[in-house]
């Protein structure tokens, strides 16, 4: 059973009929991925790359394990990576707890480890900064997302994926520092979360 408050803003906050055509037919490669996978039996991994692994892509995996359990789709694995690495950055994780997460910080250092749970019951998601082909990563029969244009102009070649998709999203960055901050992470958490769901709804 997921977080209360988490399942209030699934059922108040995510609406997928909201998503433009323009960005179902983004997101249709992964509905596409997912399914074949499923009709296979196998594994999904999929790995969420942007530049330094701090926002976008941490959102991006974090929301799409969540979709994948809401949705009852078995064996999704969730990943993110950077092309270099860096720190998760905090406010990343303040938006997560108050929409609904809770998250345990489970190594203090320049870069810090998480734990974000989802349902008292579930794997924690781990979050922490790395570059796509870390270990803690898969190495072969992934999907590489990319996140971010500078990510995906950047990496052409993602090694061991078996395909690479791009749904990138605007930087929650550009309103760091600004009275906006706390407004513009919630927005681009929700789109994430919204276009997640919109994934993981379509596969049967």
């Amino acid at each position: 059973m997921m977080y209360q408050k988490l399942i209030e803003i699934i059922n108040n906050k995510i609406g997928v009929h909201s998503i433009s055509e323009e960005r179902k037919t983004i997101l249709q490669p992964l509905v596409d991925f997912v399914q074949q996978k499923v009709n296979d039996r196998h594994d999904i991994n999929i790995n969420f790359i942007c530049t330094h692994n701090s926002r976008r892509s941490h959102l991006s995996q974090v929301w799409a394990q969540v979709a994948s359990a809401h949705f009852n789709i078995p064996n999704v694995h969730c990943y993110s990576g950077g092309t270099e690495e860096t720190a998760l950055f905090p406010k990343v994780a303040e938006t997560l707890t108050e929409q609904g997460f809770k998250i345990f910080k489970i190594a203090d250092t320049n870069n810090p480890v998480y734990a974000i749970k989802y349902s008292d019951n579930a794997l924690p998601i781990i979050g922490f900064s790395k570059k796509y082909d870390n270990p803690f990563n898969p190495v072969s029969a992934f999907t590489a997302i990319m996140t971010c244009s500078q990510a995906d102009g950047g990496c052409p070649f993602i090694a061991g994926a078996e395909k690479r998709i791009p749904v990138t999203f605007e930087d929650p960055k550009i309103s760091d520092n600004t009275p906006e901050q706390s407004k513009v992470y919630a927005e681009r958490s929700l789109q994430i979360a919204t276009e997640m769901f919109y994934v993981f709804s379509k596969i049967s």
